[in-house]
């Protein structure tokens, strides 16, 4: 449904992805871990056409990502940013309908909005409320809240759990693994959490470097023998040479 050929982007003198091959079957659940910096962002949001790509390209449904397709892709689509992205200036429900409000009454709308919030563990009374009051977690909530409103069929989750406690990441963790099984949605999804990357994955792709470094299901991913494969997954800590162990001194 989602495929990269050769996606190469670069900032400057900086190339974040260089020659990315990646592709996501429909219904399939893909999640894509890393360090900080390896390009995880900046793939998605080349994907979707928010940055311009420096070489390859991005295929949906089969079909080069010219404007038209693209824009019919997004249609169906729905995406939860890192920081939640939410409208300041509009009320939580609103936020949440936004999408929806082109397509049905405001009433309607609204009490669609205030299921999907219940759905990420928000109770109604803060639907009226402004982005503004309320915490980073439950920002987080109310952007998840939004990415599902209108039943997509393609989903992308840019760390969907930061910033929440375990028990509430442990819910949303859930709830977009039952996304992807019941609605049959495809999903990709950026975190450095390997919690979530066990609930929520089919398959898992480690970018290093802006390259795909290793790919494979989960149970593969715990019998792999890359070392910085297996380095991220147990949380091992980075050699930085000259500089590694000192933290050990005294």
């Amino acid at each position: 449904m989602i495929e990269t050929r050769g996606l190469s982007k670069s900032f400057g003198a900086h190339k974040v992805l260089d020659g990315v091959h990646l592709g996501v079957a429909r219904g399939e659940s893909l999640v894509v871990i890393g360090g900080s910096g390896t390009g995880k962002s900046v793939l998605l949001r080349t994907i979707l056409g928010l940055e311009s790509a420096d070489a390859g390209e991005v295929l949906l449904d089969g079909e080069a990502a010219s404007p038209a397709v693209r824009a019919r892709f997004m249609r169906d689509f729905g995406m939860l940013f890192q920081n939640a992205a939410l409208f300041d200036s509009l009320p939580v429900w609103r936020n949440v309908a936004f999408r929806l409000l082109r397509v049905m009454p405001a009433r309607q709308a609204r009490a669609r909005a205030v299921e999907r919030l219940a759905r990420v563990g928000l109770g109604p009374e803060v639907a009226d409320r402004m982005p503004a009051d309320l915490s980073g977690g439950m920002r987080k909530r109310v952007g998840l809240a939004r990415a599902i409103a209108a039943d997509p069929s393609v989903i992308f989750f840019d760390e969907p759990t930061t910033g929440l406690d375990p028990q509430r990441a442990a819910a949303i963790n859930l709830l977009i693994r039952g996304i992807v099984t019941e609605a049959g949605a495809t999903a990709i999804t950026i975190t450095h959490d390997m919690t979530s990357v066990r609930t929520i994955a089919d398959r898992v792709a480690l970018l290093d470097q802006g390259r795909v470094r290793w790919q494979g299901s989960v149970a593969q991913m715990d019998e792999a023998f890359d070392p910085m494969l297996r380095a991220f997954v147990r949380g091992e800590p980075l050699d930085w040479g000259p500089l590694a162990g000192q933290g050990r001194q005294g």
